[in-house]
């Protein structure tokens, strides 16, 4: 067995045992399992929510497209400051709405804001049917990063199985505060790693990011450039702006638990000061990938092209903690997305009615939802491919009614909602599997978005005016 192997593994259990730790007593109920009680400080809150911002797709996908899209992939590096820029200001009105109201999940959000059972219930279908696929990714990453670098794919199944098996444990054990714990090790980990990698593989192939940089635009000057294809100027913004509405208007399910946790407002408001400046380091990724364009070959697999420099410029111990830092973006993430999906069905859809049903529920949809990830990425690692393809372009579909939710007067009624919510996840769906190409580059979401707002607005405009209708005909007693 190799050095990076038996690293590889150790790291793996090394990251199960940091999320049992995470435990300080048994769960009373599902406010403690999936939102720690309401308690959590800043320190753990800022693990939490810089967890989301890095995943298998962040730290192997970034790479990868700015290896494959140049400069295009650079649209990842506005959304995240302008998304927690907003969220600075209305993060406040949603945690003091989750507190008074219990929440535990956007279901109950939208729910009770809008007094529709229906809307709570599809909402959670949505995030449950478009996030699986994400799941399925960082257990496929995580597959993919062992084949990398051992090319033995045996290896590779053991690896899926045994972490994700671990992380289902932890995630039943010790809930949210798992997840947390484990972000410590998560974070700082692969911010040690990639400084290293930026430094280590542009020196080694370039000498310096700046002879790097020289050097592309010297020989692929188009990498640095956005121009006409499928990665050009209006997919740029498009894809940005859809990236940061869906990130600042909570539209992933996911993200809902960490805020809720909150201790208090203040907490959330220190972590939004500095989180844009964190988000800053997914350039970080991209630096490797703009390396691998002067080194590789275009027929290599864009996924693989941090990995695959790292195995040229370090010894085997030093791959070892590379591919570690990378398994950790795939579990840690993962066991926040079951927390996510988990909460979804257990609240929203099921709706079991005593609290100890819902814990059950709650649990069995862990054990159901990574057991099908798992087989899924194993047997047909592409038969969610496609779903995965509506991850951000289906939830963010959510964001209108998300933020209409926060105003304190009702301006259209759940009616409008549904409506815009269900035409535009026709539209997105259409435009995706369809291959339409009415809209030129333009990302499907923000096309979905604009059918969205526009539903809304519609239908809320014909809601009103038979209400005043109503009002001016009724025969006063």
């Amino acid at each position: 067995m190799s050095t990076v192997l038996v690293i590889a593994f150790v790291g793996i259990v090394f990251i199960g045992v940091l999320g049992f730790l995470g435990r300080r007593r048994p769960a009373a109920n599902l406010t403690e399992w999936t939102v720690g009680g309401r308690q959590v400080g800043a320190v753990t809150m800022w693990f939490l929510q810089a967890g989301e911002i890095f995943t298998t797709f962040t730290f192997l996908g970034m790479a990868g497209l700015a290896f494959s899209g140049g400069v295009a992939a650079v649209y990842a590096l506005p959304y995240v400051p302008i998304a927690y820029a907003v969220l600075f200001f209305i993060a406040k009105r949603l945690w003091s709405l989750g507190r008074e109201r219990g929440y535990l999940t956007q279901g109950d959000y939208l729910e009770d804001r809008f007094g529709s059972r229906t809307l709570g219930t599809l909402s959670a279908v949505l995030g449950v049917v478009f996030v699986l696929p994400y799941l399925q990714l960082q257990i496929t990453g995580l597959g993919l990063i062992v084949k990398l670098v051992t090319g033995n794919a045996a290896s590779s199944t053991i690896s899926m199985v045994v972490g994700f098996v671990l992380v289902v444990a932890f995630v039943l054990w010790a809930g949210l505060r798992g997840v947390a714990v484990t972000s410590y090790f998560k974070d700082a980990i692969m911010l040690v790693v990639l400084v290293v990698l930026i430094v280590a593989i542009p020196v080694h192939f370039s000498g310096g990011i700046p002879a790097m940089f020289q050097r592309i635009q010297q020989l692929h000057p188009a990498a640095l450039t956005l121009h006409a294809g499928p990665n050009d100027q209006v997919w740029f913004f498009s894809s940005m702006v859809v990236s940061a509405i869906g990130v600042a208007l909570m539209t992933l399910p996911h993200q809902w638990a960490p805020l809720l946790s909150a201790r208090d407002p203040q907490v959330l408001r220190k972590n939004y000061t500095w989180m844009p400046l964190y988000g800053v380091c997914i350039a970080f990724p991209m630096i490797v990938g703009f390396a691998a364009i002067l080194v590789l070959s275009k027929n290599t697999s864009a996924n693989g092209v941090l990995l695959t420099l790292t195995q040229q410029v370090l010894p085997p111990w030093a791959v070892g903690l590379i591919v570690v830092a990378a398994i950790a973006t795939a579990m840690v993430p993962a066991a926040g997305i079951m927390i996510g999906i988990s909460s979804l069905v257990a609240r929203n859809i099921v709706r079991t009615r005593s609290d100890r049903g819902q814990f059950w529920v709650n649990h069995g949809t862990v054990v159901v939802a990574c057991a099908l990830a798992l087989v899924l990425a194993i047997v047909r690692p592409d038969a969610l491919a496609n779903l995965l393809l509506l991850t951000y372009s289906g939830t963010v579909q959510l964001a209108p009614a998300n933020l209409l939710g926060m105003l304190r007067k009702r301006l259209v009624g759940k009616v409008p909602i549904l409506a815009g919510l269900i035409v535009a996840e026709v539209v997105v769906i259409w435009l995706t599997f369809g291959k339409i190409h009415l809209f030129g580059t333009w990302n499907v979401g923000m096309v979905g978005l604009g059918v969205n707002v526009v539903v809304v607005v519609g239908a809320g405009l014909i809601e009103r005016a038979l209400a005043q209708r109503t009002a001016a005909t009724a025969v006063p007693e």
